[in-house]
Protein backbone atom coordinates (compact mmCIF):
# COMPACT_ATOMS: atom_id res chain seq x y z
CA UNK A 1 0.00 0.00 0.00
CA UNK A 2 1.25 3.30 -0.75
CA UNK A 3 1.42 6.12 1.64
CA UNK A 4 -1.19 8.76 1.29
CA UNK A 5 1.00 12.08 0.69
CA UNK A 6 -0.60 14.65 -1.10
CA UNK A 7 0.67 18.33 -2.11
CA UNK A 8 -0.93 21.50 -0.84
CA UNK A 9 -2.85 22.13 -4.87
CA UNK A 10 -3.59 18.52 -4.22
CA UNK A 11 -5.87 19.30 -1.16
CA UNK A 12 -7.19 22.86 -1.95
CA UNK A 13 -8.40 24.84 -4.20
CA UNK A 14 -6.07 27.15 -6.29
CA UNK A 15 -7.54 30.02 -4.75
CA UNK A 16 -6.81 29.36 -1.20
CA UNK A 17 -3.18 28.37 -1.53
CA UNK A 18 -1.08 30.93 -0.89
CA UNK A 19 -3.09 31.47 2.17
CA UNK A 20 -3.15 27.76 3.08
CA UNK A 21 0.69 27.63 2.56
CA UNK A 22 1.09 30.65 5.06
CA UNK A 23 -1.29 28.82 7.36
CA UNK A 24 1.09 26.16 7.59
CA UNK A 25 3.74 28.29 8.25
CA UNK A 26 1.95 30.27 10.63
CA UNK A 27 1.87 26.40 12.49
CA UNK A 28 4.98 26.19 12.58
CA UNK A 29 5.98 29.26 13.98
CA UNK A 30 3.42 28.61 16.70
CA UNK A 31 4.93 24.69 17.45
CA UNK A 32 8.11 26.74 17.57
CA UNK A 33 6.71 28.99 20.39
CA UNK A 34 4.99 26.44 22.24
CA UNK A 35 7.41 23.75 23.01
CA UNK A 36 10.52 26.19 22.23
CA UNK A 37 12.01 24.84 19.66
CA UNK A 38 11.59 23.18 16.04
CA UNK A 39 13.29 20.12 14.84
CA UNK A 40 13.14 18.02 11.82
CA UNK A 41 9.13 18.07 11.35
CA UNK A 42 6.35 16.80 9.14
CA UNK A 43 2.77 18.08 8.13
CA UNK A 44 -0.83 16.68 8.31
CA UNK A 45 -4.19 17.37 7.71
CA UNK A 46 -7.53 15.64 7.54
CA UNK A 47 -10.91 17.42 6.49
CA UNK A 48 -14.41 18.19 7.97
CA UNK A 49 -16.78 15.98 6.26
CA UNK A 50 -20.48 17.27 5.65
CA UNK A 51 -23.12 14.19 5.05
CA UNK A 52 -25.36 14.71 2.26
CA UNK A 53 -27.97 12.10 2.64
CA UNK A 54 -28.22 9.26 5.28
CA UNK A 55 -29.08 10.77 8.81
CA UNK A 56 -28.35 8.59 11.61
CA UNK A 57 -28.27 5.79 9.80
CA UNK A 58 -24.60 4.12 9.79
CA UNK A 59 -25.15 3.48 13.52
CA UNK A 60 -27.58 0.77 12.77
CA UNK A 61 -25.36 -0.25 9.80
CA UNK A 62 -27.28 1.77 7.33
CA UNK A 63 -26.07 3.91 3.77
CA UNK A 64 -24.85 6.80 3.60
CA UNK A 65 -23.97 9.47 1.15
CA UNK A 66 -21.14 11.60 2.63
CA UNK A 67 -17.77 14.02 1.22
CA UNK A 68 -14.89 15.58 3.13
CA UNK A 69 -14.82 19.71 2.68
CA UNK A 70 -11.79 22.12 2.19
CA UNK A 71 -12.19 22.87 6.00
CA UNK A 72 -9.95 20.88 8.03
CA UNK A 73 -7.06 20.67 11.29
CA UNK A 74 -3.86 20.67 10.31
CA UNK A 75 -0.53 19.32 12.63
CA UNK A 76 3.18 20.02 12.37
CA UNK A 77 4.59 16.89 13.83
CA UNK A 78 8.29 16.05 15.22
CA UNK A 79 9.42 12.61 16.86
CA UNK A 80 9.99 12.47 20.69
CA UNK A 81 12.30 10.01 22.92
CA UNK A 82 9.89 10.43 25.88
CA UNK A 83 6.74 8.09 25.13
CA UNK A 84 4.44 10.57 24.92
CA UNK A 85 2.26 11.93 23.02
CA UNK A 86 2.23 15.67 23.09
CA UNK A 87 -0.72 17.94 21.41
CA UNK A 88 -1.04 21.68 21.54
CA UNK A 89 -4.43 22.67 19.59
CA UNK A 90 -4.86 26.41 19.02
CA UNK A 91 -6.86 27.82 21.67
CA UNK A 92 -6.89 25.20 24.10
CA UNK A 93 -4.70 23.93 27.02
CA UNK A 94 -1.81 21.21 25.92
CA UNK A 95 -2.55 17.75 26.31
CA UNK A 96 0.02 14.95 27.28
CA UNK A 97 -0.75 11.27 27.10
CA UNK A 98 2.08 8.59 28.62
CA UNK A 99 1.50 5.88 26.45
CA UNK A 100 2.44 3.34 29.12
CA UNK A 101 -1.34 4.14 30.20
CA UNK A 102 -3.51 4.01 27.44
CA UNK A 103 -6.53 2.59 29.82
CA UNK A 104 -9.98 4.75 29.48
CA UNK A 105 -10.50 7.59 32.06
CA UNK A 106 -13.49 8.69 32.85
CA UNK A 107 -12.62 12.04 34.14
CA UNK A 108 -10.77 12.42 30.57
CA UNK A 109 -14.66 11.83 28.70
CA UNK A 110 -15.77 14.45 25.87
CA UNK A 111 -11.78 15.73 25.66
CA UNK A 112 -9.08 16.00 23.60
CA UNK A 113 -7.29 13.68 25.43
CA UNK A 114 -9.58 10.94 25.34
CA UNK A 115 -9.46 11.15 21.84
CA UNK A 116 -5.52 10.77 21.82
CA UNK A 117 -5.45 7.84 24.14
CA UNK A 118 -8.11 6.40 22.47
CA UNK A 119 -6.77 6.18 19.16
CA UNK A 120 -3.58 5.31 20.56
CA UNK A 121 -5.23 1.82 22.01
CA UNK A 122 -6.93 1.18 18.90
CA UNK A 123 -3.55 1.22 17.30
CA UNK A 124 -2.47 -1.10 20.34
CA UNK A 125 -5.85 -3.34 19.71
CA UNK A 126 -4.59 -3.77 16.12
CA UNK A 127 -0.88 -4.77 16.32
CA UNK A 128 0.33 -1.46 14.83
CA UNK A 129 3.04 0.72 16.18
CA UNK A 130 3.28 3.59 18.35
CA UNK A 131 5.72 5.73 19.72
CA UNK A 132 6.22 9.35 21.25
CA UNK A 133 5.25 12.58 18.95
CA UNK A 134 4.48 15.99 19.85
CA UNK A 135 2.39 18.23 17.28
CA UNK A 136 0.72 21.71 17.06
CA UNK A 137 -2.71 21.40 15.43
CA UNK A 138 -4.42 24.33 14.30
CA UNK A 139 -8.53 23.95 12.60
CA UNK A 140 -10.91 25.99 10.17
CA UNK A 141 -13.79 23.15 11.10
CA UNK A 142 -15.80 24.89 13.26
CA UNK A 143 -16.87 23.33 16.53
CA UNK A 144 -20.33 22.68 16.62
CA UNK A 145 -20.81 23.06 12.94
CA UNK A 146 -22.22 19.44 11.83
CA UNK A 147 -18.50 18.77 9.65
CA UNK A 148 -17.71 16.85 12.50
CA UNK A 149 -14.51 18.43 13.95
CA UNK A 150 -14.04 15.39 16.67
CA UNK A 151 -13.91 12.77 14.24
CA UNK A 152 -11.63 15.33 11.73
CA UNK A 153 -9.26 15.52 14.92
CA UNK A 154 -9.06 11.54 15.42
CA UNK A 155 -8.48 10.90 11.84
CA UNK A 156 -5.43 13.31 12.27
CA UNK A 157 -4.15 11.28 15.54
CA UNK A 158 -4.26 8.55 13.59
CA UNK A 159 -2.92 9.42 10.46
CA UNK A 160 0.20 11.00 12.17
CA UNK A 161 0.62 7.32 13.93
CA UNK A 162 0.14 5.83 10.55
CA UNK A 163 3.19 7.81 9.01
CA UNK A 164 5.18 8.43 11.95
CA UNK A 165 5.76 4.55 13.01
CA UNK A 166 3.69 2.50 10.30
CA UNK A 167 5.11 3.76 6.89
CA UNK A 168 2.04 5.32 6.18
CA UNK A 169 0.27 1.65 5.20
CA UNK A 170 -2.09 1.63 7.62
CA UNK A 171 -5.62 1.83 5.27
CA UNK A 172 -8.14 4.72 5.35
CA UNK A 173 -10.67 2.39 6.44
CA UNK A 174 -8.90 1.36 9.44
CA UNK A 175 -7.76 4.39 10.22
CA UNK A 176 -11.68 5.13 10.53
CA UNK A 177 -12.49 2.12 12.18
CA UNK A 178 -9.65 3.20 15.45
CA UNK A 179 -11.38 7.06 15.29
CA UNK A 180 -14.73 5.68 15.72
CA UNK A 181 -13.31 3.19 18.96
CA UNK A 182 -11.92 5.93 20.48
CA UNK A 183 -15.06 8.58 20.29
CA UNK A 184 -17.61 5.67 21.50
CA UNK A 185 -14.97 4.40 23.88
CA UNK A 186 -12.97 6.85 25.52
CA UNK A 187 -14.78 10.31 24.70
CA UNK A 188 -18.19 8.62 25.34
CA UNK A 189 -20.05 9.85 22.34
CA UNK A 190 -22.15 6.68 20.53
CA UNK A 191 -21.53 7.79 16.98
CA UNK A 192 -21.65 5.81 14.09
CA UNK A 193 -18.60 5.23 11.54
CA UNK A 194 -19.79 8.19 8.99
CA UNK A 195 -17.81 10.85 10.49
CA UNK A 196 -14.31 9.28 10.78
CA UNK A 197 -14.89 7.56 7.04
CA UNK A 198 -15.86 10.65 5.22
CA UNK A 199 -12.94 12.10 6.70
CA UNK A 200 -10.50 9.63 6.04
CA UNK A 201 -10.89 8.58 2.74
CA UNK A 202 -11.99 11.98 1.37
CA UNK A 203 -13.91 13.31 -2.09
CA UNK A 204 -17.49 12.11 -2.69
CA UNK A 205 -18.43 8.56 -1.55
CA UNK A 206 -21.07 6.41 -1.00
CA UNK A 207 -21.01 3.76 1.98
CA UNK A 208 -22.71 0.87 3.26
CA UNK A 209 -22.33 -0.27 6.24
CA UNK A 210 -24.09 -3.83 6.18
CA UNK A 211 -20.63 -4.85 7.50
CA UNK A 212 -18.85 -2.20 9.43
CA UNK A 213 -15.83 -4.54 9.24
CA UNK A 214 -15.57 -4.44 5.67
CA UNK A 215 -18.03 -0.99 4.01
CA UNK A 216 -18.56 -0.82 0.68
CA UNK A 217 -17.50 2.44 -0.45
CA UNK A 218 -18.24 3.76 -3.74
CA UNK A 219 -16.48 6.97 -4.95
CA UNK A 220 -19.22 9.48 -6.98
CA UNK A 221 -17.73 12.17 -9.25
CA UNK A 222 -19.64 14.80 -8.90
CA UNK A 223 -19.15 18.48 -8.97
CA UNK A 224 -22.33 20.75 -8.19
CA UNK A 225 -20.97 24.11 -9.67
CA UNK A 226 -21.22 21.75 -12.74
CA UNK A 227 -25.55 21.94 -12.03
CA UNK A 228 -25.12 25.77 -11.46
CA UNK A 229 -25.40 25.16 -7.57
CA UNK A 230 -23.29 26.17 -4.48
CA UNK A 231 -23.17 23.78 -1.67
CA UNK A 232 -23.55 25.88 1.99
CA UNK A 233 -23.54 24.91 5.68
CA UNK A 234 -25.08 27.83 7.82
CA UNK A 235 -24.16 27.90 11.16
CA UNK A 236 -27.68 28.54 13.20
CA UNK A 237 -25.24 28.99 16.48
CA UNK A 238 -27.21 26.77 17.98
CA UNK A 239 -25.47 25.37 21.79
CA UNK A 240 -24.36 21.34 21.76
CA UNK A 241 -23.77 21.39 25.55
CA UNK A 242 -25.52 18.50 27.42
CA UNK A 243 -26.92 17.30 23.97
CA UNK A 244 -25.22 14.26 24.59
CA UNK A 245 -28.82 12.26 25.57
CA UNK A 246 -30.61 13.53 22.57
CA UNK A 247 -27.83 12.30 20.18
CA UNK A 248 -27.62 8.64 22.27
CA UNK A 249 -31.58 8.49 21.93
CA UNK A 250 -31.67 7.87 17.99
CA UNK A 251 -29.37 5.10 17.98
CA UNK A 252 -30.71 3.82 21.13
CA UNK A 253 -34.35 3.56 20.12
CA UNK A 254 -33.90 2.04 16.54
CA UNK A 255 -31.62 -0.33 18.11
CA UNK A 256 -34.57 -1.27 20.85
CA UNK A 257 -37.12 -1.69 17.83
CA UNK A 258 -34.21 -3.94 16.48
CA UNK A 259 -34.11 -6.17 19.59
CA UNK A 260 -38.08 -7.17 19.61
CA UNK A 261 -36.90 -8.98 16.38
CA UNK A 262 -33.66 -10.48 18.13
CA UNK A 263 -30.77 -8.52 15.85
CA UNK A 264 -28.52 -5.67 16.42
CA UNK A 265 -29.79 -3.30 14.41
CA UNK A 266 -32.43 -2.43 12.13
CA UNK A 267 -30.69 -3.25 8.94
CA UNK A 268 -31.17 -6.51 9.66
CA UNK A 269 -34.72 -6.26 9.33
CA UNK A 270 -37.03 -4.78 6.49
CA UNK A 271 -39.65 -1.80 6.84
CA UNK A 272 -43.02 -4.60 6.35
CA UNK A 273 -41.28 -5.88 9.37
CA UNK A 274 -42.12 -3.00 11.32
CA UNK A 275 -45.62 -2.38 9.65
CA UNK A 276 -46.87 -6.28 10.46
CA UNK A 277 -45.74 -5.49 14.59
CA UNK A 278 -46.82 -1.84 14.51
CA UNK A 279 -49.10 -2.86 17.34
CA UNK A 280 -46.98 -4.69 19.99
CA UNK A 281 -43.71 -2.29 18.85
CA UNK A 282 -45.60 1.14 19.57
CA UNK A 283 -46.93 -0.48 22.72
CA UNK A 284 -43.52 -1.41 23.92
CA UNK A 285 -41.43 1.31 22.98
CA UNK A 286 -43.73 4.62 22.20
CA UNK A 287 -44.56 6.02 18.62
CA UNK A 288 -41.14 7.90 18.11
CA UNK A 289 -38.92 5.00 18.13
CA UNK A 290 -40.96 3.45 15.82
CA UNK A 291 -41.51 6.71 13.53
CA UNK A 292 -37.20 6.61 13.75
CA UNK A 293 -36.97 3.09 12.59
CA UNK A 294 -39.23 3.82 9.66
CA UNK A 295 -37.01 6.81 8.96
CA UNK A 296 -34.15 4.41 9.16
CA UNK A 297 -35.87 2.01 6.03
CA UNK A 298 -36.57 5.24 3.99
CA UNK A 299 -33.37 6.90 4.15
CA UNK A 300 -31.38 4.03 2.88
CA UNK A 301 -33.57 3.81 0.25
CA UNK A 302 -33.29 7.80 -0.58
CA UNK A 303 -29.35 7.11 -0.62
CA UNK A 304 -29.59 4.60 -3.75
CA UNK A 305 -32.09 7.32 -5.15
CA UNK A 306 -29.49 9.82 -4.89
CA UNK A 307 -26.66 8.20 -6.33
CA UNK A 308 -28.34 7.12 -8.99
CA UNK A 309 -29.43 10.91 -10.01
CA UNK A 310 -26.09 11.90 -9.67
CA UNK A 311 -24.69 9.08 -11.60
CA UNK A 312 -27.28 9.65 -14.54
CA UNK A 313 -26.48 13.68 -14.21
CA UNK A 314 -30.39 14.18 -13.03
CA UNK A 315 -29.83 16.76 -10.75
CA UNK A 316 -33.39 17.52 -10.20
CA UNK A 317 -33.74 14.01 -8.74
CA UNK A 318 -30.84 14.58 -6.63
CA UNK A 319 -32.54 17.66 -5.40
CA UNK A 320 -35.89 16.19 -4.53
CA UNK A 321 -33.88 13.10 -2.53
CA UNK A 322 -32.61 15.88 -0.20
CA UNK A 323 -36.07 17.67 0.52
CA UNK A 324 -37.35 14.22 1.52
CA UNK A 325 -34.62 13.40 3.30
CA UNK A 326 -34.93 16.76 5.54
CA UNK A 327 -38.54 16.28 5.55
CA UNK A 328 -38.40 12.87 6.90
CA UNK A 329 -35.42 14.16 9.94
CA UNK A 330 -38.04 16.66 10.96
CA UNK A 331 -41.03 14.72 11.15
CA UNK A 332 -39.42 10.98 11.92
CA UNK A 333 -36.37 11.20 13.10
CA UNK A 334 -36.89 14.47 14.74
CA UNK A 335 -33.81 15.39 15.44
CA UNK A 336 -33.90 19.11 14.13
CA UNK A 337 -35.18 20.66 17.65
CA UNK A 338 -34.46 19.00 21.46
CA UNK A 339 -37.74 17.61 23.22
CA UNK A 340 -36.51 18.98 26.40
CA UNK A 341 -35.41 22.16 24.96
CA UNK A 342 -38.56 23.53 22.98
CA UNK A 343 -37.81 27.13 23.30
CA UNK A 344 -35.02 27.21 21.51
CA UNK A 345 -35.03 26.04 17.27
CA UNK A 346 -32.69 27.23 15.72
CA UNK A 347 -32.50 24.86 13.47
CA UNK A 348 -36.07 25.33 12.74
CA UNK A 349 -35.52 29.24 12.17
CA UNK A 350 -32.84 28.29 9.94
CA UNK A 351 -34.50 26.08 7.72
CA UNK A 352 -37.95 28.77 7.48
CA UNK A 353 -35.33 31.28 6.58
CA UNK A 354 -33.27 29.36 3.55
CA UNK A 355 -36.61 27.62 2.14
CA UNK A 356 -38.68 31.29 2.10
CA UNK A 357 -34.98 33.28 0.71
CA UNK A 358 -34.77 29.80 -1.55
CA UNK A 359 -37.87 30.23 -3.21
CA UNK A 360 -38.83 26.88 -4.19
CA UNK A 361 -35.49 26.37 -6.01
CA UNK A 362 -32.48 24.23 -4.67
CA UNK A 363 -33.05 22.25 -1.49
CA UNK A 364 -32.14 22.26 2.31
CA UNK A 365 -31.69 19.86 5.31
CA UNK A 366 -31.10 19.74 8.61
CA UNK A 367 -27.24 18.98 8.76
CA UNK A 368 -25.00 16.05 10.96
CA UNK A 369 -26.61 14.84 13.85
CA UNK A 370 -29.05 18.04 14.20
CA UNK A 371 -30.87 19.34 17.30
CA UNK A 372 -28.00 22.32 17.12
CA UNK A 373 -25.36 23.30 14.66
CA UNK A 374 -25.98 23.71 11.29
CA UNK A 375 -28.10 23.32 8.27
CA UNK A 376 -27.42 22.30 4.91
CA UNK A 377 -28.63 24.18 1.41
CA UNK A 378 -27.63 23.80 -2.13
CA UNK A 379 -28.31 26.84 -3.82
CA UNK A 380 -28.45 28.03 -6.95
CA UNK A 381 -25.39 30.35 -8.19
CA UNK A 382 -27.69 33.29 -9.06
CA UNK A 383 -28.90 33.34 -6.39
CA UNK A 384 -26.04 32.31 -4.12
CA UNK A 385 -25.65 35.79 -2.89
CA UNK A 386 -28.78 36.99 -1.62
CA UNK A 387 -29.10 33.50 -0.01
CA UNK A 388 -25.57 34.05 2.06
CA UNK A 389 -26.59 38.06 2.71
CA UNK A 390 -30.29 36.91 4.01
CA UNK A 391 -28.44 34.02 6.23
CA UNK A 392 -26.29 36.10 7.74
CA UNK A 393 -28.57 38.84 8.45
CA UNK A 394 -30.17 36.50 10.88
CA UNK A 395 -27.51 34.34 12.30
CA UNK A 396 -24.72 36.94 11.87
CA UNK A 397 -21.03 37.36 10.09
CA UNK A 398 -19.54 34.45 8.03
CA UNK A 399 -22.48 31.92 9.42
CA UNK A 400 -23.17 31.42 6.26
CA UNK A 401 -19.79 29.16 4.53
CA UNK A 402 -19.78 28.03 0.63
CA UNK A 403 -17.89 24.63 0.99
CA UNK A 404 -15.55 23.00 -1.65
CA UNK A 405 -15.66 19.08 -2.04
CA UNK A 406 -11.71 18.20 -1.02
CA UNK A 407 -10.72 14.80 -3.09
CA UNK A 408 -8.13 14.16 -0.67
CA UNK A 409 -8.92 12.71 3.00
CA UNK A 410 -6.35 12.00 5.77
CA UNK A 411 -2.84 12.74 4.75
CA UNK A 412 0.62 13.88 5.12
CA UNK A 413 1.44 16.88 3.44
CA UNK A 414 4.40 18.45 1.41
CA UNK A 415 4.32 21.87 1.42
Amino acid sequence: MKPIVSTLNRIYPDSQLEAQRERYRKAENSFAEHFGTLGEHRFFSAPGRTEICGNHTDHNNGKVFAASVDLDVIAVAEYTEDNCITIKSEGFPEDRIDLSDLSAKEDEKNSAAALIRGVAQGFVNSGFKIGGFRAYTTSNVMKGSGLSSSAAFEVLVGTMLSHLFNGGQIGSVKVAQISQYAENVYFGKPSGLMDQMASSVGGFIAIDFKDNETPIIEPIPANFEDYGHALCIVDAKGDHADLTDEYASIPTEMKAVAGFFDCESLRQLSLEDIMLNMHDLREKFGDRAILRAIHFFHENDRVDKLVHALKNKNFNDFLSSIKESGDSSFKYLQNVYANSDIKHQCLSIALNAAENTLHRKGACRVHGGGFAGTIQAFVPLENLKQFKMHMEKIFGTNSCHVLAIRPIGGTEVIL
